[in-house]
């Protein structure tokens, strides 16, 4: 502990300073700390943040729209290691040892905003939702109470309002969450907590069996779920059809559009969602398509009772307090299940204000006829086959490569069309000139799945993406 002679000096002027400034002559130690003033090296900081800031302009951003880049820098997991040096020291390192690990990996991550990234239900870069990102992750902020996060809570309360009106409600409620899949496990929370409200003061084992579908097995169905936009082939399903049951059965109607939701912004393409207003609740990930950044994802719900804050509440009365200076309704936190939690709707926010409505439905537009242009151009070009029309912008297909050309489409043809988009999957990454997805599903062999996102993708991309996988091929 400090001695008497550890004690701060009188400075002139401001009293405040006289008992904020230690002196640096008489240091305060605990447990052979010393407590006076701050030890982070302030300018040395920000001058990192400067030159990092730089690195990032220089390698990512002004690279992004750039063809003749990489989309990758492939190198597998064992030699990758030892190209990052990832073990962490006892002694930390420089800043200029820093910035060459910042530009390794960038140099060796995926360019996901490469025009030739079509791995993925997401690509491409927005520029004022990173800029709103760059805001976020200096302000580290976390959205549960209005005291620590006013802003944040009121962009996200107006992007909730704003998403709802496109669903086709009068008034509803919302939540970002970390994913689409959380967002469907609150929805399927609410749908038991309205069915049995009592569920978390009793508990599973004082309920009946529950299922999420109509069984004569003497259970209690409490949830349909339907997908707007499956994530292999970009299915919807006919919600007006499935509504009607769920109506005349009293069931809660979910709708998983985190992939889909997005076609709600166009005037032409919103009618593959018709029916979704008749939902109790909607997954939509603006993430996706409309490019907010990872992770960006909203369940929208119906009811206007507070049914979320109601299941989810767990009044923790350090946050949560009701007699706070300031209307507490604000405090939304208490309706998700996280207690730190990301403004993630600010970046929609910043898109949305910057492009407005129009921008982001002419986004939607644009992605579903390059996505038209690349089916017809499919169909013209020997050794290519749809697997089907698509509804959405997942266009699935095989490439046949000459030697398979002329085989009849029997088992052995199969066997041998399955490794093909493998092969070829792994020479384009290795080459590093585009990315596409692959996979079997529900009795079909490999094939690929380009999906069109990026505003920054053109006619002459889609071109490049099926001449690169002939070229990558048609030796097999």
């Amino acid at each position: 502990m400090s001695s008497d002679s550890d004690r701060e000096c009188p400075l002139d002027g401001d009293p405040h300073q006289q008992e904020m400034v230690p002196s640096k002559k008489s240091a305060v130690l605990v447990d052979g700390v010393v407590l006076n003033g701050p030890t982070t090296d302030a300018k040395a900081g920000e001058k990192f943040v400067e030159e990092a800031c730089r690195l990032i302009m220089e390698e990512v951003v002004l690279k992004a729209t750039d063809v003749s880049e990489k989309v990758c820098e492939w190198r597998p997991p064992e030699q990758l290691k030892q190209l990052l040096d990832l073990d962490m020291r006892n002694t930390g390192e420089p800043h200029h040892r820093l910035l060459e690990l910042c530009r390794d990996v960038i140099r060796y991550s995926v360019k996901t905003n490469h025009p030739r990234f079509f791995n993925q239900l997401y690509a491409g870069l927005d520029y004022y939702s990173l800029v709103a990102r760059f805001m976020t992750e200096a302000l580290n902020p976390s959205v549960y109470t209005y005291e620590v996060s006013p802003v944040f809570l009121l962009v996200e309360e107006a992007v909730l309002k704003k998403m709802i009106e496109f669903i086709g409600w009068k008034e509803g409620d919302g939540i970002f969450n970390p994913g689409g899949s959380v967002s469907n496990m609150y929805a399927m929370n609410l749908a038991r907590y309205k069915y049995c409200p009592d569920i978390k003061e009793k508990g599973l084992s004082g309920l009946p069996r529950l299922i999420l579908f109509t069984s004569a097995e003497g259970a209690a169905p409490f949830l349909v779920c339907a997908t707007s936009g499956t994530t292999v082939l970009g299915a919807f399903d006919p919600l007006d059809e499935i509504a009607d049951i769920c109506e005349r059965h009293g069931l809660w109607l979910h709708v998983d559009a985190s992939w889909g939701g997005s076609a709600l912004m166009s005037r032409k393409h919103r009618k593959l969602l018709r029916g979704i207003h008749r939902a109790d609740s909607v997954a939509w990930n603006p993430h996706k398509m409309l490019m907010a950044g990872i992770q960006c994802c909203a369940l929208l719900v119906k009811d206007k009772s507070d049914l979320l804050k109601k299941c989810y509440s767990a009044k923790a009365s350090y946050l949560f307090q009701q007699d706070k200076f300031y209307d507490v309704s604000y405090d939304t936190g208490d309706k998700s299940i996280q207690c730190s939690r990301r403004p993630d709707a600010f970046k929609f926010w910043m898109t949305w204000k910057a492009l407005g409505t129009l921008g982001l439905e002419e986004r939607v537009n644009r992605a579903l006829a390059l996505s038209r242009y690349l089916v017809e151009e499919i169909k013209k070009r020997e050794g290519f086959k749809l697997l089907l029309e698509p509804e959405y912008a997942n266009i699935c297909f095989w490439y046949i490569p000459p030697s398979l050309r002329e085989m009849e489409e029997g088992p052995e043809f199969w066997e041998k069309l399955n490794v093909v988009a493998p092969t070829i999957k792994e020479r384009m990454m290795k080459k590093g000139s585009l990315m596409l997805g692959y996979q079997p599903h529900r009795g079909k062999v490999n094939f690929f799945r380009q999906v069109v996102i990026s505003p920054q993708v053109s006619r002459e991309d889609m071109d490049f993406l099926l001449d690169e996988i002939d070229l990558l091929g048609r030796d097999m």
